[in-house]
């Protein structure tokens, strides 16, 4: 909101709302980054002069002016404009991009995070005007029409990312899980999504697949992996899940030889599920004994002292954890910095945290598709600030083949690794 006030001398004098408080500072500390990054391509290339001495780079004024929706609001700015004369070897012409606003660019990445999470959250895209233009002004541009458009436009995205050439593609570990969410279905089944994530030899995580399921059957996992695997795609070394999934049976018969190693976060769920509350926190804290020991017999110790204390009073909660005993200590056959991230599928539930295991069906009829291409984009977005395993040097050791006991190389494995 505006109001008048009158300052010391009676004349009337507007004070600015909050919101156009921020859409002015907005807008000028947008501008005063774009010149400091423009000064700073100048700079750099000061010394670079014609024939004629003239500079190779200068200033060239500055671009129409845009409107760019950003997290403060719709935002006008007028990028400073560059004149780069400089050719490289081949004869192109060098150009300056800006690395804030890239050319074209209308709307801020982290406003399109927003439109997906808030299709998930339950809004049809005739409640997005209304919703965003509380945020964003009612300039934002982003109409029932738009919304729509970007949904199909994504799932475009989904569906060829589903047929990309993964030849050229290493993963040597691989997440997968089953994500069930009630994404505007109008019906009584929830969208269950496979989706696999992959670690490359350089450590970088990255999503896989994004897949629709059936209650995450071995049908619908082999089905999957069968079409990766057609696709081009190298059996991992290690794959990381719950215990739950259709997926193991799967695995056996597409990628027989990837190891298996079992989800230490579902499987002490599962085990508390069968205790007592009054028993949890000691029974956390004996598991806790188990995935962080030094070395697999520590662990093992500590899974027999586990049955000890809980076996008379809980049998079923202990043979949770001793009927996968080796499927749950596979990650001690890898880099001990690698631990971290072998036990458990946290790469993906960190990623669902605002969208797994929704039960309400939201408005309007939607399509498994639109909910699929809604998922795809809020990984893609997250994708971008996923770091590299910790130890990121040592996977492309586990991929040649090198072997590791307790967490450390074993002697005798330099051959092995230098072929």
């Amino acid at each position: 909101m505006y109001r008048l006030h009158q300052d010391g001398e009676g004349r009337e004098q507007e004070l600015l709302g909050l919101d156009e408080i921020a859409r002015q500072g907005a807008r000028r500390m947008l501008a005063e980054a774009l010149e400091a990054e423009v000064q700073d391509y100048l700079d750099a290339a000061r010394g670079e002069r014609d024939e004629h001495g003239h500079a190779l780079v200068v200033r060239n004024g500055h671009a129409n002016e845009r409107e760019v929706l950003c997290g403060a609001a719709a935002v006008e700015v007028k990028a400073p404009r560059v004149n780069d004369r400089r050719v490289d070897e081949d004869g192109n012409r060098h150009r300056f991009k800006s690395v804030i606003l890239p050319p074209y660019m209308r709307r801020s990445p982290k406003v399109t995070e927003v439109l997906p999470l808030l299709y998930l959250h339950g809004l049809s895209s005739g409640d997005f005007v209304p919703a965003l233009e509380e945020f964003f002004g009612s300039q934002a541009g982003l109409s029932s029409a738009t919304i729509t458009r970007l949904s199909e436009q994504w799932q475009t995205e989904r569906e060829h990312f589903m047929r990309r050439d993964l030849s050229a593609r290493d993963y040597v570990y691989v997440w997968v899980d089953g994500i069930h969410t009630g994404v505007r279905l109008g019906s009584d089944d929830r969208l269950c999504c496979l989706v696999v994530l992959g670690a490359r030899l350089d450590g970088s995580k990255e999503l896989v697949a994004l897949a629709d399921g059936y209650r995450e059957s071995e049908e619908s996992w082999a089905e999957l992996l069968r079409d990766l695997k057609k696709r081009g795609m190298r059996a991992p070394e290690l794959a990381v899940g719950d215990g739950a999934l259709g997926f193991w049976s799967a695995l056996r018969d597409v990628f027989p030889q990837t190891r298996a190693q079992r989800d230490w976060v579902h499987k002490t769920s599962n085990v508390l599920d069968a205790m007592p509350k009054s028993v949890h926190p000691r029974a956390k804290s004996a598991i806790k004994e188990i995935t962080e020991a030094e070395d697999k017999s520590h662990a093992q110790k500590a899974i027999r002292e586990f049955a000890a204390e809980f076996g008379a009073k809980w049998p079923k909660a202990v043979a949770k954890i001793e009927d996968d005993k080796e499927a749950l200590l596979t990650f001690y056959d890898y880099p001990a910095q690698h631990w971290r991230h072998l036990r458990t599928s946290n790469p993906i539930e960190s990623v669902f945290a605002s969208v797994r295991a929704r039960t309400d069906v939201t408005k309007g009829p939607g399509t498994r598709q639109a909910g699929l291409a809604m998922i795809f984009k809020l990984i893609e977005a997250a994708e971008g600030r996923w770091r590299k395993l910790t130890g990121a040097h040592l996977v492309a050791l586990v991929r040649a083949g090198a072997e590791f006991r307790n967490g450390k190389l074993i002697e005798g494995n330099e051959e092995k690794v230098a072929a």
